[in-house]
């Protein structure tokens, strides 16, 4: 199925978002310098070891101790078929050693580590202290699985593995070979930082949003399209590769309005931070996530069917069935989920529901386990977390409820808020004026959010706001302006 890509850069933030049929498949969201750390390598130190809990936690330089888990060795890479050594490895306090994140730092825990280091391409995974030869479950051919297992035998050497990526399975030898010897050269570039380099020194960064994106996307790529002309130049020196992105599919939007707002994808952007998602039918799935674990509950909403109640709850789950697959990838939902899907009474409608998850949830490139559902009709399944949880970038805890609710965060406000500015100025005003909270506006001018338009695109427009002390923080209005004189109260601000 082709996927359309889009990728834009705005308030200190990079986006890259993924449609099927016009609908938002996948949203990934990183704040930068601060973005996603998943596959970044640091120098670490142990801090500590802990036997009861088989683990050891390890000073990166980051505000907690990274967690390593000593008993989990390749456990990460039980998604592939392949068979590597497992024993439990054994770590004395004060140790120095080289650790990748494998999840970021969630909540009130701190990131997960490994010691067992991954350099990722797009056709080859590339192992260098761990002996595991393995390959994509998504490659079924057999004569192909094993043709590319032994490829990827031949280009490691002692105590090297290598896992071949569902993208290898047309590839030909000189190209495995060629990216194998560039991951080697990466390797080597990392451990010669590391030699002289402090605890907490970064030594491998992954590559940033956009370049990430493309080299893991699977599938037919349709159109990219992109707002920032560095990343547009970046993915036309991709496409002279010789990728599979050739130049005619690649379109540089350069729109008077937001990108994202200008393709219809702002609306479902910003409808995921609503916990309930509506389905086709007029049901609707409601999303309640806590600490241990995400239930979600299906309702039949406004759809009242045309027979009898038990086709009624079969239709409605089954679509549930797909929008729940879809909004847990998109909102990067990870642990235990729980769906409490409309009780049906047949044992083959059950069987249809489950089978729908599972074939729902086989695309998602996070490993997925479903459980069997049972007569009460509840579906659990388990899903890792691989990325930087969406939602907690766009929301943050809410101050007036002890941290039971959320809020939007000021990065989600900013960009709707300059959205509405870009909206403002393409529709021809010379000024846009905003009432707003005041904290927020403080906020906002000292994260300094819009000050790549102000001094770019908004250069020789004015952009005002006005504090309100009393307004609640989700709350802004905006108007244009085309007067060459601005009556604005003594206390408004002027952008920058």
């Amino acid at each position: 199925m082709t996927k359309d890509w889009y990728f834009d850069r705005f308030c200190g933030a990079q986006i890259a978002v993924c449609t099927q049929d016009g609908k938002i498949a996948e949203v990934e969201l990183e704040r930068e310098g601060g973005g996603d750390v998943t596959g970044n390598i640091y120098k670490g130190r142990v801090a500590n070891v802990v036997a009861g809990i088989q683990a050891a936690f390890i000073a990166c330089g980051m505000k907690k101790n990274c967690y390593l888990p000593l008993n989990e060795r390749n456990a990460r890479f039980n998604s592939y078929d392949g068979a590597a050594d497992g024993a439990a490895r054994t770590l004395s306090e004060g140790e120095e050693l080289l650790v990748q994140i494998v999840k970021p730092a969630y909540g009130t825990k701190g990131a997960k580590v490994t010691a067992d280091l991954a350099f990722v391409g797009r056709l080859l995974i590339y192992l260098p202290q761990t002996a595991f030869l393995g390959i994509s479950r998504k490659i079924t051919d057999a004569d192909k699985r094993e043709k590319l297992l032994n490829e990827a035998d031949k280009l490691r050497a002692a105590g090297e593995g290598f896992i071949v990526r569902t993208a290898a399975e047309g590839a030909a030898k000189k190209n495995l070979k060629a990216e194998a010897e560039y991951l080697r050269k990466v390797y080597r570039n990392a451990l010669d930082c590391a030699a002289s380099a402090p605890v907490g020194t970064l030594v491998y960064r992954e590559y940033e949003l956009p370049m990430k994106v493309m080299r893991d996307s699977l599938g037919e790529i349709g159109k990219v399209y992109v707002g920032e002309q560095s990343v547009y130049e970046r993915f036309l020196r991709l496409a002279k590769m010789g990728s599979e992105l050739s130049e005619k599919k690649i379109v540089r939007y350069t729109g008077k309005r937001a990108m994202l707002e200008h393709y219809g994808l702002g609306e479902q952007i910003n409808a995921l931070a609503v916990p309930r998602a509506v389905l086709a039918n007029g049901g609707d799935i409601v999303i309640d996530r806590t600490e241990a674990m995400t239930v979600i509950d299906v309702n039949t909403g406004k759809f009242t069917g045309e027979d009898d109640l038990e086709s009624t709850a079969f239709e409605t789950n089954l679509q549930a069935a797909r929008e729940v697959a879809r909004q847990v990838r998109l909102r990067n939902i990870g642990g235990i989920v729980a769906v409490d899907f409309i009780d049906m009474l047949q044992s083959e409608h059950r069987a249809a529901v489950q089978q729908e998850l599972e074939s729902a949830l086989f695309d998602d490139r996070a490993k997925t386990r479903v459980y069997d559902m049972g007569e009460l009709c509840v579906a659990l399944f388990t899903r890792k977390r691989t990325k930087n949880d969406l939602l907690s970038v766009m929301l943050k805890p809410c101050p007036h409820c002890a941290g039971e609710g959320h809020t939007p965060s000021d990065l989600f406000l900013a960009v709707n808020l300059r959205a509405r500015i870009m909206d403002c100025f393409a529709d021809g005003y010379a000024s846009a004026v905003i009432d707003l909270n005041a904290a927020l506006m403080k906020r906002l001018l000292a994260g300094r959010y819009f000050a790549e338009d102000a001094k770019g695109a908004w250069l020789g427009k004015r952009v005002y706001f006005i504090p309100h002390e009393d307004w609640r923080e989700e709350r802004y209005s905006l108007r244009g302006d085309d007067g060459a004189v601005l009556t604005v109260p003594d206390h408004a601000q002027i952008l920058y």
